[in-house]
C-alpha cells in the first residue's frame, strides 16, 4: 500500500513540523499551509484524483481538533475566554460548518479550489496589512451571533480552518479587546472542527476513489503524521516568538500565502 509507506508518513510528519512552528511562532492555524500542500501531495502520489480538495479540508479540520485543545486550555488558564460569547454563538457554527462541510463534499474540486485561492489572498492581505477593525458596536444577541457563527463555521468548512481569520476580526469590530478575541477564537476552533470533521466524514463515506486508510474525507496517514509534527514544534514556534519581531515575519507568512495561491490557482 503505497499511501501508508514510511517515506509518505514522514512527509505528513514534516509538514506538521512547518505547521506547528508556524501557528506557535504567528498565533495563526495551520489550516492555510495544511491544505495546498495536502493537495499538491495528494496529487503527486495520484490519491483521490478529483477528491483532493475535499481530503485535504477534511483532514485539515481534523487536525484542528487534536491541536486546538491546548491552545484552550492556556487561554482558559489566564481567563481570557469571553465563554458567554461562545456559548451565542456555538450552534450557529456547528450549523454552518456542518452544512458547509456536506455541501462541499458535494461540489467540484476546481469550485473548491478556487474558493481556497480567493481566501489565501484575503488572508495574506489582512496579514501584511495587519488589519485590525475598529471597534464599532457591542457583542450581538443570540441571533446576531448564530448568525455569524453560521457563516463563519460555513466558510471555516470550506477553506479547512479554524475560523481564527474571521472569528477575531469580527470579535475586535465588537469591540473585544484583542487578547480576549483571540482566545475566544481558539475556543470557536473547537465546533468548528468537531463539526467539519464530521461533515466530511460523513460525506465522503464509502465513496469509490479515496485512499486506504481514509474516514470519509480524513485520511488517517495525513492526520497523525501532521498532528505528531505539530505537537513537537509548536512551543518552539512560541518560543521563537519572544525573540523576533512579530511584524516582519506576518508580511513573509503573507508572501508565503500569496506564492501558495498562485501555485494553486495555475496547477492541474
Amino acid at each position: 500500500m503505497p499511501e501508508l509507506a514510511p517515506a509518505l508518513l514522514a512527509a505528513y510528519v514534516g509538514l506538521g513540523l512547518l505547521v506547528g512552528f508556524v501557528a506557535g511562532l504567528l498565533g495563526v492555524g495551520g489550516g492555510l499551509i495544511i491544505v495546498p500542500v495536502l493537495i499538491f501531495m495528494l496529487h503527486a502520489q495520484g490519491l483521490a484524483a478529483g477528491m483532493e480538495p475535499q481530503l485535504a479540508l477534511g483532514t485539515s479540520l481534523a487536525s484542528i481538533l487534536f491541536t486546538s485543545l491546548s491552545s484552550v486550555r492556556a487561554h482558559h488558564r489566564h481567563g481570557a475566554v469571553e465563554w458567554s460569547l461562545v456559548r451565542r454563538i456555538a450552534p450557529g457554527i456547528v450549523l454552518g460548518t456542518l452544512a458547509g462541510a456536506l455541501l462541499a463534499a458535494q461540489m467540484s474540486a476546481l469550485l473548491l479550489k478556487g474558493v481556497f485561492v480567493v481566501f489565501l489572498f484575503y488572508a495574506a492581505i489582512q496579514m501584511w496589512l495587519d488589519f485590525r477593525p475598529a471597534p464599532q458596536r457591542g457583542l450581538p444577541g443570540r441571533a446576531g451571533a448564530t448568525l455569524a457563527g453560521g457563516v463563519i463555521g460555513a466558510v471555516s468548512s470550506w477553506v479547512g480552518i479554524g475560523g481564527g481569520t474571521l472569528s477575531v476580526p469580527f470579535m475586535l469590530w465588537h469591540n473585544v479587546a484583542l487578547h480576549r478575541a483571540i482566545a475566544t477564537s481558539a475556543a470557536i476552533g473547537f465546533p468548528i472542527a468537531l463539526a467539519g470533521a464530521a461533515g466530511y466524514a460523513v460525506g465522503g463515506w464509502g465513496l469509490a476513489g479515496l485512499p486506504v486508510g481514509s474516514l470519509g474525507f480524513i485520511y488517517l496517514p495525513a492526520l497523525a503524521g501532521i498532528v505528531l509534527g505539530s505537537v513537537l514544534t509548536a512551543p518552539l514556534g512560541a518560543r521563537t516568538a519572544h525573540r523576533l519581531p512579530v511584524r516582519p515575519l506576518k508580511r513573509i507568512f503573507a508572501l508565503l500565502l500569496i506564492t501558495l495561491a498562485l501555485r494553486m490557482a495555475w496547477t492541474f
